[in-house]
């Protein structure tokens, strides 16, 4: 009957129930820090029961700054999350046995929903641990909050911080792939004499929203609160802020194009993007590649580089007629 799963979905639910049960048993997330005094980097590890790894010495840590400890018996997603693991296991079992496409659908878009959810409460933990610090912590930076990134890496005082799923948070988002995947196959088949359904279009763009959303993209710079990557002073100047991102997303960020040259100096080059602030339009970051650079003594960036970004020509030779300078393509600046 037109309405019944294929045998390739019910396989592939089947093992995907078996696989939520592991989920259970391994870590979902983990955050790693890195720091020159711990060269050995720091892990905390998320698994559906509680937070294990390094924790205390993250605790004594969070303590100076003014962040909270943490512990277990104060995240209720702890006492739940497992049986939310187990209902979604048997869930991919139900749908097996009741063989109906409709249900396929149903339990995709719930666990799209429980991902979705279960994301937005992890952000909104970090956000809670990292914004509402102790007013009589021993170190105190005005303006400064330590919000680890949701995914990806972020630089926090001096502190890397690199956030990513841990094999059981790979398993689930394989899981929900397979469900994509088996979805658009199902309803390809039901109405392959109609045509591709109007739900299969808003799955597929659905899927290619997610997958454009993790491009590496760079970051807005955060004027007075980040950190340059070479020199480590707090970025003050956004006429002059500068960004590496390499191919994973993970993004260095500048206060000069000065420190940006010397940090090139120093590592692999390789499968990297570049982007400086445009000294006009309102400062937006541009592709170093599509952009024209002015170097000049007059312009006194933070670190003495006094190389300006312009994404166009005409905004580059209003300056030159305030200032002398030299111009620039990026393949000359980045020259030795």
């Amino acid at each position: 009957m037109e309405n019944k799963l294929s045998f390739t979905s019910r396989i592939l639910l089947i093992i995907g129930a078996i696989a939520l049960v592991i989920v259970i048993f391994v870590p979902i997330w983990r955050i790693d820090l890195d720091a020159p005094q711990y060269p050995e980097g720091l892990t905390l590890t998320i698994h559906a029961n509680g937070l294990k790894g390094n924790v205390a010495i993250i605790n004594g840590l969070n303590h100076y700054i003014g962040m909270k400890t943490l512990h277990n018996e104060d995240f209720i997603e702890f006492s739940i999350l497992p049986y939310c693991i187990i209902f979604f296991a048997m869930a991919f079992l139900a749908v097996a046995l009741l063989n109906k496409r409709k249900w396929l659908t149903f339990l995709f878009v719930a666990f799209v929903l429980f991902g979705v959810i279960a994301m937005f409460d992890f952000w909104k933990w970090e956000y809670n641990y990292g914004h509402h610090l102790d007013p009589d912590a021993a170190i105190i930076i005005p303006g400064m909050s330590y919000q680890p990134p949701l995914i990806g890496f972020k630089q926090l005082l001096n502190f890397g911080a690199n956030s990513i799923p841990a094999i059981g948070g790979w398993i689930f988002v394989t899981a929900g792939l397979i469900l994509l995947f088996r979805v658009i196959v199902e309803w390809r088949l039901s109405k392959r004499k109609h045509g591709i359904s109007h739900l299969y279009k808003a799955i597929v763009a659905l899927f290619l929203f997610s997958a454009s959303s993790c491009n590496s993209n760079p970051q807005p710079i955060v004027i007075g609160k980040d950190i340059c990557s070479f020199c480590k002073m707090t970025v003050s100047d956004n006429r002059f802020g500068a960004e590496v991102v390499t191919k994973k997303g993970k993004v260095f960020i500048f206060d000069d194009a000065h420190c940006v040259h010397s940090w090139l100096q120093q590592n692999n080059t390789a499968d990297l993007a570049y982007f400086f602030t445009d000294f006009s339009n309102q400062h937006a970051l541009i592709k170093a590649g599509q952009a024209v650079f002015l170097k000049s003594d007059a312009l006194k960036s933070p670190m003495g580089g006094n190389t300006a970004a312009f994404s166009n020509i005409h905004d580059l030779t209003e300056v030159m007629k305030q200032v002398n300078g030299t111009v620039l393509h990026w393949n000359e600046l980045r020259q030795p």
